[in-house]
């Protein structure tokens, strides 16, 4: 089934447009025909003011998807929950599992604050969903579960351990994406892409079984690529040949620079109030 229109916003992102508010994170508002969903939270402190000042109703949404478990996606979960009492939430179950990274060579928790775990705890199993594999949402609308690893040139993006200690690395398995078929092709919605943005794009075009590729929106996580990972994104990209690249939040001004050569105006990177109506 295909989705038309469906309208994108960005609630939270490191940029904002005027008057909006900015952190490092990210969260999108999708409106698809009769239903709307909120893909990730930010950190929580530029949410509510946002949307509201977009004249978003956040009480009205139907489901919240959480990309992965990292605190700059999962941090309004609370506040979320509480302001859309009939809102579903759909989540890996390692999503939940502390984690940390390493800032100026000293270990710094990245996952979900205390406060979000509880929400998600406290939630009945009506509301709260694990999902691992591919999950269609609605008609039209899915979620990819876990995103195999097959690209030979794409990882995390960064250093990221299970251990406070810094000696398990986190693979990120709870990473996932949303899709939405289109007339037109796929639309991918994205938090990070910790399991590389082109397994992703792959994964979901696998699942959906849609013949080509409309949009990407959301954090590309190339802020740490080589040339030559980026170069072979790109690449990538250029087969996949969607209209529009939206990258956000975590994907690096490089990445989007080599992204604006190679595809000019199909590139619009993203901030806090860009909407986009497909």
């Amino acid at each position: 089934m295909n989705i038309d229109p469906v309208t994108i916003t960005i609630l939270v992102d490191n940029y904002a447009g005027d008057g909006l508010s900015a952190e490092h994170g990210l969260s999108l508002w999708i409106d698809a025909g009769s239903r709307r969903i909120l893909l990730d939270t930010g950190q929580g402190g530029a949410l509510a003011p946002n949307a509201e000042k977009l004249g978003i109703d956040l009480s009205m949404a139907d489901s919240l998807v959480l990309s992965h478990g990292h605190y700059d996606h999962t941090g309004g979960v609370s506040w979320a929950i509480r302001n859309a009492p009939e809102m579903e939430v759909f989540c890996h179950p390692a999503a939940v599992v502390p984690r940390y990274g390493m800032r100026e060579g000293e270990s710094k928790p990245l996952g979900m604050t205390g406060e979000s775990l509880w929400a998600l705890e406290s939630l009945s199993s009506r509301r709260n969903h694990w999902v691992q594999a591919v999950r269609v949402l609605f008609p039209g609308i899915g979620l990819t579960g876990y995103i195999p690893r097959q690209t030979d040139y794409e990882n995390t993006g960064g250093a990221f351990f299970l251990d406070p200690e810094l000696r398990r690395p986190d693979p990120i398995d709870d990473d996932m994406a949303l899709w939405i078929h289109t007339p037109e092709g796929l639309i991918m919605c994205v938090g990070c892409c910790h399991a590389g943005l082109v397994n992703t794009l792959n994964q979901a075009l696998f699942q959906s079984g849609a013949s080509r590729l409309r949009a990407v929106i959301g954090g590309f996580h190339l802020l740490n690529a080589d040339d030559s990972r980026i170069e072979n994104t790109v690449k990538a990209l250029r087969y996949l040949s969607p209209e529009l690249i939206v990258p956000c939040h975590c994907t690096g001004s490089k990445a989007v620079d080599v992204m604006a050569d190679a595809f000019g105006s199909g590139v619009r990177p993203g901030c806090s109030g860009a909407s986009f109506t497909f």
